[in-house]
């Protein structure tokens, strides 16, 4: 089912974003904590861009913080009361484990940005958006406005900080497991997802969007056996569904663990057609029930990621859990859309009757992209094919035409669902 919350809210904030980008560089010395009348500091001291076509508004910068904080700014630009988010991740950029766990948080209802944190240091892009955004506090984790993981990097005394030392990839999302369960109000999940820390990140990068939509915690497997922390927290959760992505990392004995726990059901491209590109296609088409996105047809925001950035998927999930409610898609090269992409957007291309133009296209449904990045991982070209590929178009212009992309010789294929029998050992 085809959602459609309104986007002009998040509109907004962009155009807002775009205006402080424009701000001649000069730095807001706000102090934290203050109320919702303060302004957005600007991020063109750290190299931010913000782009803004018919069909596409490009966000973030030349590095990950900078991408993390410009997401995070765009959904809550700290103006009034509901500008500010409950509570913020902080996460250190060496710990892809961890960040793409935390990406959870930006589901319902914590809807939680993602920031991240360099080595011991803080960036200064971070720091701003900190300031500008001012969590107000997270009721069900006892007004946490900051949880911290994996970062020794000085966090501000005026926020209320909750640090979780880094550990494996298992022990970390199942700590975060139960936090997320508390910001929701104690109620388990019903459903999680189960990643191959063993995968290519570029292949574990959906995740980070399936889970802040769906609201499913993100909990990990390797090619060997299932971890001690993930069975744990399956154990605990009374036969929930399990949505096992990239599986063919994850190895026979894990999948024969996890169905034991719970109804498995594998999502993928199909065989010899999991490159990053078709991977995330495949999320991006796969429905169960309520758990999904099923985006086969017109009418949804999309987020376009680098998948040589993985850390931008977690800092993009927000973008997954608010207004367009956008399912990320993965850019193999930062020049070319690619034939699989430029397929898939193809099929769902907004169109309208050459007959009726004015009526059917003003009453039409939209696309609208989030290119995150600057150019170096999504060029200009890339952002004015894209802007024409999710343009509104006759009927007849938007069947099976796609864009002047290079091709790379990849053949679309639909994704695949096998449920495990969760009988079998």
């Amino acid at each position: 089912m085809s959602r459609r919350p309104s986007r002009l809210p998040l509109l907004a904030c962009v155009a807002l974003l775009a205006f402080a980008l424009a701000g001649c560089g000069k730095k807001s010395h706000q102090p934290l904590g203050m109320g919702p009348a303060r302004g957005v500091a600007p991020l063109s001291s750290s190299g931010a861009v913000s782009v803004i076509t018919s069909n596409t508004a490009r966000i973030g910068g030349a590095n990950v913080a900078v991408d993390a904080a410009a997401v995070a700014r765009t959904v809550y630009p700290g103006l009034t009361a509901a500008t500010r988010p409950a509570m913020v991740l902080l996460v250190g950029e060496q710990d892809w484990p961890a960040a793409l766990a935390a990406a959870a948080f930006a589901s319902a209802p914590a809807h939680a940005p993602l920031l991240y944190s360099q080595g011991n240091t803080l960036p200064s892009v971070t720091s701003e958006a900190l300031q500008a955004m001012g969590p107000k506090g997270d009721v069900g984790l006892g007004a946490t406005q900051l949880i911290a993981i994996g970062t020794k990097a000085p966090t501000p005394k005026s926020l209320d900080t909750r640090t979780l030392p880094a550990t494996d990839a298992a022990a970390t999302a199942a700590t975060i497991e139960r936090l997320l369960q508390a910001s929701a109000g104690g109620s388990p999940p019903k459903q999680v997802i189960v990643v191959p820390s063993n995968a290519p990140r570029a292949l574990q990068m959906p995740a980070a969007g399936l889970a802040a939509e769906s609201g499913a915690p993100i909990l990990y497997t390797t090619g060997e056996a299932l971890p001690a922390p993930t069975r744990a927290v399956l154990s605990q959760l009374q036969h929930p569904s399990i949505y096992v992505l990239n599986p063919r990392f994850a190895g026979k004995k894990s999948l024969g663990e996890l169905a034991q726990l719970g109804r498995v059901t594998q999502i993928s491209g199909t065989a010899g057609s999991e490159g990053p590109a078709m991977n995330a296609i495949a999320v991006a088409r796969y429905t169960d029930g309520n758990f999904g996105w099923g985006v086969k047809e017109p009418g949804h925001g999309l987020v376009f990621l680098d998948d040589q950035r993985p850390l931008d998927a977690p800092a993009a999930a927000l973008l997954s859990s608010t207004g367009d409610y956008a399912p990320p898609l993965l850019l193999e090269r930062p020049s070319a859309v690619g034939v699989s992409l430029a397929s898939y957007l193809a099929d769902i291309q907004p169109a309208y009757s050459a007959s009726q133009p004015q009526f059917q296209a003003v009453r039409g449904v939209y696309n609208r992209g989030w290119l995150i990045g600057d150019d170096r991982a999504l060029s200009t070209i890339v952002q004015a094919e894209l802007d024409a590929q999710l343009a509104i178009a006759p009927a007849q212009q938007a069947i099976g035409e796609n864009s002047q992309t290079e091709a790379e010789g990849e053949a679309e294929t639909p994704a695949t669902q096998t449920e495990t029998n969760s009988e079998q050992p």
